[in-house]
């Protein structure tokens, strides 16, 4: 055969995405008006429906229906006859020393495979060998009753009958055995068999070389390159034995009708094969990344990680459901266009979900605010509790609990107290208005004594005579405090205000208060006193 695994996975996958071949390539027709469309009845529209249509018509021994899978001339019932002769030679041939392209592999298109180097209306789709002599199974593509269908070519037939020279006896032509479907049944039970023993061997030996890794690893729960091996060689190992099988039942002496439907639903294991390696490809990378977010207290990050999961499994089921539904022939073109139909309904109807997912994504990207941070956020200051999926916790200090969509979050203003790598100490010293111009030069001198003798007081600190106000010489304080604890810094805070007003003190400065002086007039004054004088008299 003229296909090797690696394409044949290529082609599997090419299927499992664009299952609906004949349908885009049948776009421009679709065009048309509906009344003027017609189909084969026989479904020879597509060199992949050909050959199907033809092992179905050799498997019910119908020649009659499988001769018109040939491009033979059948005008009156002496050529019908010898093209029913012509069918059941092809499928002795091909019983004894062919072979025909797995499903996957042949081209579902109307137009066939274009890339290959035959003509345009030519398919190569298998072929046969007699004496050593190996002929290609061309498809050509031409009109019959008004229709554009492939059929297996007069080149191929005319071919075949020079090299057997004469037409099959009738005893190369009796099937050994009981028939089942079409085949003999050893014929079934030899391929059954091969397909067990190769699969059973293969997954013997993966079950082994988990075995011994584990022995050799220290540590396997958290070692990746095992929980990697665990994870793939079982599944891997079914997906070897698909391209073994493959390969090794074109060298079995098998009926065609046997082997075809075998290998076309032998795709379906490579499916599983491929689905199997992948769900538990995603169930170990994300376990192993889920156990080291936890470890860096990241829990944020293993919300976004179980969406993906989850995602990128469903992607898997249904892609190889897709694969799986093709592969018996079922179109699923119409279910597609009604799912995309769906999924622009749901999305429309879901905007406000998605908003907070697409914002879930962006606030764990960007990390404006991690878990235990105290931030502010329009009005709602707190701490950060949790940051989930679709909305972000804070607990306030009231000690109620601000639910905030994550949609809105990531798009507010978020001021993060927790970030700070320092803090602002900017106290205003107001001091007495009594106080003389040399006690107030002494008083910022303390103050900047107070301020360079202490640790934790970052280099730039400075404090300067800012207003005379109405009731206060000013002193203005800017210094930042060097620490990153909130907690540290109400301790320092505290300390450096201790130690202002100790030294103050000492000193003989005083500190303003709240304070008003009234000035009356004499007039005023004595008629004050006159009535105070009075009011004893009255009692």
């Amino acid at each position: 055969m003229g296909y090797s695994p690696v394409r044949f996975l290529l082609l599997l996958l090419f299927v499992l995405v664009l299952p609906s071949g004949p349908a885009l390539a049948a776009a421009p027709e679709a065009a048309a008006p509906s009344a003027a469309v017609r189909s084969d009845p026989l479904g020879r529209e597509t060199p992949r429906s050909t050959i199907s249509g033809l092992i179905r018509a050799l498997a019910e021994h119908d020649y009659d229906r499988a001769a018109q899978y040939f491009d033979l001339p059948a005008n009156s019932n002496r050529q019908r006859v010898a093209a029913a002769t012509k069918a059941r030679e092809f499928q002795v041939l091909l019983d004894n020393g062919g072979s025909l392209q797995p499903y996957a592999v042949l081209s579902n298109d109307v137009a066939g495979r274009v890339e290959n180097d035959l003509a345009i209306d030519q398919e190569r789709v298998g072929e046969i060998t007699i004496k050593d002599k190996k002929i290609p199974v061309l498809l050509t593509r031409g009109e019959d009753d008004g229709l554009q269908v492939w059929r297996v070519s007069q080149e191929t037939v005319s071919r075949i009958a020079a090299a057997t020279g004469r037409s099959l006896a009738a005893q190369d032509m009796q099937r050994d055995g009981f028939v089942v479907a079409g085949a003999p049944l050893k014929d079934w039970g030899m391929l059954v068999g091969l397909g067990v023993m190769i699969f059973g061997g293969l997954w013997t030996v993966s079950a082994l070389l988990v075995a011994i890794m584990r022995r050799l690893v220290a540590d396997p729960a958290a070692n990746g390159v095992y929980r990697f091996f665990e994870a793939g060689l079982p599944p891997l190992s079914l997906l070897i034995a698909v391209f073994v099988f493959f390969e090794w039942a074109e060298r079995l002496p098998v009926a065609i009708v046997a082997r075809q439907t075998l290998l076309r639903y032998t795709g379906i294991v490579s499916v599983i094969a491929l689905v199997w390696f992948g769900l538990r490809l995603v169930d170990a990378l994300a376990e192993l990344a889920i156990a080291r977010m936890q470890r860096r207290q990241r829990r944020q990050v293993v919300s976004v990680i179980t969406l993906l999961r989850r995602t990128a499994k469903v992607l898997l089921l249904v892609f190889s459901g897709i694969g799986i539904l093709d592969t018996f022939g079922i179109d699923v073109t119409t279910g597609i266009a009604a799912l995309g139909i769906g999924g622009i309904a749901l999305a429309l109807g879901a905007q406000k979900t998605v908003e907070n997912l697409v914002g879930s994504v962006t606030v764990i990207a960007d990390r404006p605010a991690q878990v235990g941070d105290f931030i502010k956020v329009g009005d709602v200051v707190g701490v950060v509790e949790d940051v989930g999926i679709r909305s972000t916790r804070i607990r306030t200090g009231e000690r109620t609990v601000v639910t905030i969509p994550n949609g809105d979050f990531s798009a507010r203003q978020i001021e993060n107290f927790a970030a700070r790598d320092r803090f602002l100490f900017n106290p205003v010293v107001a001091l007495d208005y009594r106080t003389s111009c040399a006690k107030l030069k002494e008083a910022i001198q303390i103050i900047q004594q107070v301020l360079a003798g202490h640790e934790k007081i970052a280099e730039g600190a400075r404090a300067n005579l800012a207003k005379i106000g109405e009731r206060s010489f000013n002193v203005e304080v800017f210094s930042y405090i060097d620490v990153r604890d909130f907690d540290a810094s109400v301790l320092v805070r505290e300390e450096l205000l201790l130690s202002l007003y100790e030294r103050l003190e000492a000193a003989g400065i005083g500190l303003a208060f709240p304070a008003q002086t009234i000035e009356f007039s004499p007039g005023q004054l004595e008629a004050l006193k006159s009535r105070q004088a009075a009011e004893p008299a009255r009692d």
